[in-house]
């Protein structure tokens, strides 16, 4: 990833936070016929001593499992806000009209070695803690347990899971760095004035740079 100095994001903190909150996953990996892509949502494992993991779940026909066979070695990307930013936002197209479009987001791109756990009681842990990642904040949060067991129990003979060794976690966080102080307080205007979900996400990345 092209990563200049202005755009790059080392907190390691930042970068777990953005995988929590946008936690569907590009899954890339090496096949015999290429590079192959899943998406699939993931969970950040606690308490696991000085090394991270990412935790997911696959169902058992899904040809990422005979990617390990080529390589284990796994990239995964995480994609976080992003906003089309136009160059009528900023003060300096009035000034210079020297300006063009651009796109601002925020991603983390893991590297790690993923290997398949095949394990009842560890595939149910990570149904449960998936879940709880996405409910835990609705009023009446589902549980995997309110599943009938006997329905849960074919549901996860269909799956295997599968966990990531991280070996790198890299951030960009593209949000207007480049731009003077005073283009990057009219995109804050704009993307409020745009006032969508999404518009508003970028919004608040780029106030922290101001």
């Amino acid at each position: 990833m092209y990563l200049p100095k202005q755009f790059e994001e080392t907190s390691i903190p930042v970068l777990l936070n953005l995988i929590k909150a946008h936690p569907l996953a590009t899954v890339i990996t090496m096949s015999t016929s290429g590079l192959n892509a899943n998406h699939i949502p993931m969970v950040v494992a606690e308490n696991v001593g000085a090394t991270m993991l990412l935790r997911g779940h696959v169902a058992r026909a899904n040809p990422i499992l005979a990617d390990l066979a080529v390589s284990s070695q796994t990239l995964l990307v995480f994609q976080g806000a992003e906003h089309y930013i136009t160059p009528s936002w900023y003060v300096t197209k009035q000034e210079t009209e020297k300006v063009v479009p651009t796109w601002n987001y925020a991603v983390v791109h893991v590297k790690g070695q993923m290997r398949v756990v095949d394990d009842a009681a560890w595939l149910h842990q990570q149904l449960e803690d998936l879940t709880a990642q996405q409910e835990g904040t609705r009023d009446r949060p589902w549980s995997v347990n309110d599943a009938p067991a006997e329905f849960l129990d074919q549901i996860k003979q269909a799956i295997v899971g599968f966990e990531v060794q991280i070996e790198s976690m890299v951030g960009k966080w593209k949000v207007s760095q480049n731009q003077p102080p005073k283009n990057r307080a009219t995109v804050v205007e704009g993307l409020e004035q745009e006032g969508t979900e999404k518009a508003l996400l970028m919004r608040d990345l780029v106030k922290k740079n101001l």
